[in-house]
């Protein structure tokens, strides 16, 4: 097979192709992130419904554990189909993205049994809890790689949105499943009232990152929602979990006034996270169809030039040609030059319409740079302060919450951000670290 011949025009046709494709792989992959974040949301309601049933001893939230299960289905079947598309979609998957497709999978080939031995109640609420986030969790790393890995300047600071948004949400879900287990159960207990503190403090980090990115009206829906009736309930019934020193018993008739206000926070954050999908959803549209719109211009304007060469071309063969010894030599007025009547009929080159094309479409990269760079500057923050946390887990053998506060701690004693922090537990984390870090005593 000959390979077409290169040319000026082949290359930019092809870059309009090459940017034609990127959206469209763009948009699969919001609808793969839209599918993930609808299977996300059934399966935290699931979670939470568990965690009740099971602390309570099966005496609370049969029935809605068991609807929860039915909502989940469809939407774990959807994310398999997905999932089956881009295992044939070619250059558009990517080792890593497979990888972590195969990490879900597995999670959701697991989840019948799991099921069922919670039906028998052969699990722990605790470990329930313990299940299904580690579930969602890889649901959401995936998200995340799905962001990073596919954005694109027109649509990179609803990414950046999105995923800050879906990971405060999942923080949010784990609370409402450690509440509910401490209500339903009646018992308080230290180490869950630290860990629901700690979601606290990550979710207000996550949903402070999705405010900066997300669209103005967006951010302002989501502000007025936190001066409802609503979050008052939510910051009493808080006081009421993680207040310590006290040896009295938690209520569990609070159990369903907690998961019910919780969930409406949480749905709340449900129903920006589908705003903020179908916008994106409308924006790979739109993109597509201006792309192509571009892509065919761009044909029309190499067609006219092949038919049409520039005019300095023709006073070229006119100064050689046999009556045209008597004309001026076909010189080029400088751009800009105020020298006019000396200008030939030809175009200055830097009028060229190519020119102008190859311009228009460098001019509109650059000025999307400073955004981009700033969106892939906020996760890849994200990033390096997870991976700090596993290696300070590794290495100095702390759980998550004791490894997130040996990070915050050192920002504050050191005056530095918790990313610059971060960095530096990667290099050095037994010498950043280990001096006055308490380790996990054994039991």
């Amino acid at each position: 097979m000959s390979l077409p011949s290169l040319s000026v025009s082949s290359l930019v046709l092809r870059a309009r192709q090459l940017e034609t494709e990127a959206i469209e792989c763009l948009a699969r992959r919001v609808e793969l992130v839209d599918a993930i974040g609808q299977c996300i949301d059934a399966l935290q309601r699931e979670r939470g419904a568990s965690s009740i049933y099971l602390a309570s001893g099966g005496q609370r939230f049969a029935e809605e554990r068991l609807a929860a299960v039915s909502e989940s289905l469809p939407s774990e079947a959807r994310v398999r189909a997905l999932f089956l598309q881009h295992l044939h979609a070619g250059s558009d998957a990517s080792p890593r993205l497979l990888s972590l497709m195969a990490w879900v999978l597995l999670d959701l080939d697991a989840l019948p049994a799991l099921r069922e031995r919670m039906a028998q109640h052969q699990l722990s609420a605790q470990d329930s809890i313990v299940a299904f986030s580690r579930l969602i969790g890889s649901q959401v790393e995936l998200v995340f790689h799905l962001a990073d890995a596919a954005l694109h300047p027109a649509v990179s600071r609803q990414l950046v949105a999105l995923v800050h948004l879906l990971q405060g949400k999942e923080l949010a879900g784990q609370e409402r499943a450690l509440g509910g287990q401490l209500f339903a159960s009646g018992l308080r207990d230290d180490e869950q009232q630290q860990r629901i503190a700690h979601l606290i403090e990550a979710q207000d980090s996550s949903l402070a990152v999705f405010e900066e990115f997300a669209d103005p009206a967006q951010a302002e829906i989501w502000q007025h929602s936190q001066l409802t009736p609503n979050t008052a309930q939510i910051e009493r019934l808080r006081r009421t979990l993680c207040s310590t020193g006290s040896r009295t018993a938690l209520d569990p008739a609070q159990t369903e006034s907690w998961f019910q206000i919780t969930s409406q926070r949480i749905g709340q954050m449900w129903q920006l996270e589908v705003a903020l999908v179908q916008a994106l959803q409308r924006d790979c549209q739109q993109q597509i169809q201006a792309s192509k719109a571009q892509l065919q211009d761009a044909q029309e304007l190499l067609d006219q030039l092949k038919q049409n060469p520039p005019a300095h071309t023709h006073a070229v063969e006119r100064f050689f040609s046999a009556c045209g010894a008597d004309l001026p030599p076909p010189v080029l007025a400088p751009v800009g030059s105020a020298a006019e009547p000396a200008r030939q009929p030809a175009q200055a080159a830097g009028d060229s319409p190519l020119v102008e094309l190859l311009q228009a479409q460098s001019a509109r990269l650059a000025s999307m740079e400073a955004e981009l760079e700033s969106a892939k500057r906020a996760l890849n923050d994200r990033k390096v302060i997870e991976r700090a946390k596993g290696a300070l887990m590794s290495r100095l053998g702390l759980s998550e919450e004791a490894a997130y506060r040996a990070l915050q701690k050192a920002a504050m004693d050191h005056n530095k951000r918790l990313v610059d922090m971060a960095e530096a537990a990667l290099a050095l984390p037994d010498l950043a670290f280990s001096s006055g870090t308490p380790r996990p005593t054994s039991r």
